[in-house]
């Protein structure tokens, strides 16, 4: 493949084919994106090497390569030079391994990620799903990983799915258990960080934020890492600063050990795409934390500051010692608004609530039940997943909008931000629109939705319930594999389906699963009722 990059692993990818020019959708350079394929095949290299070793791996080399993954994922490494860094850590410890062996191998060396993009179309669409799955997973994985909590068996399962990527003898029938088994080990991945969120912070809980801005200093956050957060909300107290979350850090209000920070004010702006657009201009530092990130424009490139595995080249780096003296003093520099800045949602609201996690929903399960047996609800909608800019996302608002008055609408991920300011009124004592948090949350939909089949006595597919999701990158496309793995059907997808995946493996996906792309919102509408 002579080409300067190539990357398809984002619904925004060009042409919904691939990026390969000089520079993707994303904004990301293609030498850099060479890096991150060459960062994934020395991964490859260092999972060859382990095996028969296992028993040498330290945490420090799985924390290594659980961030060598996540910053391959899209929008969290834009910096060439951390990128190689990781490179050059990972070699570090294949040698090491290597030397265990008695000196290298064939099967030591790296892999060369152009022959998996120059494969049999039906292979590359298999290991793709594994590839960029495992990258979503270990978005998970971080997150847990900084707050102290580790799963053995998603660590181990890194090694395991980066050999089978540079492993050139497997066909089909040992690939298709593998995308699937991604999707088991994943929903471990996610049962760990949802303990590790709600043991650190407690139970979500449903609460209103506001979207006005105050006057005075602040800083705006966003990202998903809620460790950095509550880092900048105690090296903030008592210093006149307010702090405002941005896209998937809005659900971090619902959590008791945050919420009870009086600083953390409310919610600025909407979703990751409209970065660009909104940040310009605004009296504040930026503090970047994780994915779903737009590169900054120069015009403000000063008050952006990153963190984790988030890098930009022209952007001041937050180290490990996470010390945000930096941000405070920008913040503290610029001053903020003189008067309070009354913001909107994408549809005019002025304020949102989050937090219905399932112990929330769970804690409320007799009126839910109640309420179905009674006929007051008659069918629940999960319309998340992630928000974009290319056009056709305003799908998920109009067919929210025209849900019936007796359905209850779940949602998660920053996709919510299409519907989350929407008044479609109550049923009973409950919102027609629970915010379940952020993509990071998505056991909670799978928990509340396991629990609600128990109490009918049914399987999922037996339920009231549709799935309207929607995706952008590698954390959803973990996300799509854990539904897939608990034998989830009807799937409603979009706003395209992704470029990497077959016309014979989507038709594995449509006959197995009756996987669907969106079509209108009253066409899907009413195939769900019907």
């Amino acid at each position: 493949m002579d080409t300067p990059m190539f990357c398809f692993q984002c619904e925004q990818t060009a042409r919904h084919a691939g990026c390969a020019g000089a520079r993707g959708v994303c904004g990301k350079m293609a030498d850099t994106a060479d890096l991150q394929d060459d960062l994934t095949g020395a991964l490859i290299g260092l999972a060859r090497a382990v095996k028969g070793h296992e028993d040498a791996i330290t945490p420090e080399m799985d924390q290594l390569v659980i961030e060598s993954l996540f910053t391959t994922v899209t929008n969290v490494d834009f910096d060439n030079a951390r990128v190689a860094d990781y490179i050059k850590r990972v070699e570090t410890e294949k040698d090491r391994f290597i030397a265990l062996a008695d000196g290298p191998s064939v099967a030591d060396e790296d892999y060369a990620l152009r022959f998996l993009w120059d494969a049999d179309e039906d292979i590359r669409s298999l290991k793709s799903l594994v590839l960029f799955g495992i990258r979503g997973m270990s978005a998970y994985a971080y997150h847990a990983s900084v707050l102290g909590y580790h799963e053995p068996k998603v660590n181990a399962f890194f090694y395991e799915a980066l050999r089978a990527i540079g492993n050139e003898t497997l066909g089909m029938e040992e690939l298709l258990p593998l995308v699937l088994k991604t999707g088991e080990v994943n929903l471990a991945c996610m049962e760990l960080l949802d303990k590790a969120n709600t043991e650190t912070y407690a139970n979500p809980e449903p609460t209103e934020v506001s979207l006005t801005i105050e006057a005075g200093p602040f800083i705006v956050i966003t990202g998903h890492d809620l460790h950095d957060l509550q880092l900048l909300l105690e090296q903030t107290e008592g210093r006149g600063i307010n702090i405002y979350t941005h896209s998937e850090m809005l659900p971090a209000h619902a959590y008791p050990e945050l919420k009870k920070y009086p600083h953390l004010k409310g919610n600025f702006g909407t979703a990751w795409q409209n970065q660009q657009r909104e940040f310009a201009g605004i009296p504040a530092p930026i503090l970047y934390t994780t994915n779903c990130l737009m590169p900054p424009k120069d015009s403000y490139a000063d008050r952006v500051f990153t963190t984790g595995v988030v890098a930009f080249p022209n952007a001041t780096h937050i180290g490990a010692d996470k010390d945000f003296t930096p941000v405070i003093e920008k913040a503290l520099e610029l001053g903020g608004y003189a008067e309070d800045q009354p913001m909107t949602g994408i549809n005019g609201g002025h304020e949102v609530t989050t937090g219905f996690g399932h112990a929330a929903v769970l804690g409320v399960a007799d009126v839910i039940v109640d309420a179905v047996k009674s006929g007051a609800v008659k069918h629940f909608y999960l319309i998340g997943g992630c928000d974009g800019a290319a056009p056709g996302r305003n799908y998920y608002t109009e067919f929210a909008k025209a849900t019936p008055a007796d359905s209850v609408i779940l949602t998660l991920a920053c996709g919510k931000y299409r519907l989350n300011d929407l008044d479609l009124g109550t049923i009973g004592p409950l919102p027609r629109i629970l915010d379940m948090g952020q993509c990071n949350d998505a056991y909670s939909a799978i928990q509340v939705a396991l629990a609600l089949a128990d109490a009918f006595d049914c399987g999922v597919n037996d339920l009231p319930l549709s799935m309207v999701l929607s995706w952008y990158e590698q954390k959803a496309v973990c996300i799509l594999l854990t539904l897939l793995s608990l034998g989830i059907q009807n799937i409603i997808l979009g706003p395209s389906l992704p470029a990497f995946v077959s016309p014979n493996v989507l038709n594995y996906l449509v006959e197995h699963y009756h996987i669907s792309p969106i079509s209108t919102p009253a066409e899907d509408l009413a195939k769900t009722l019907a």
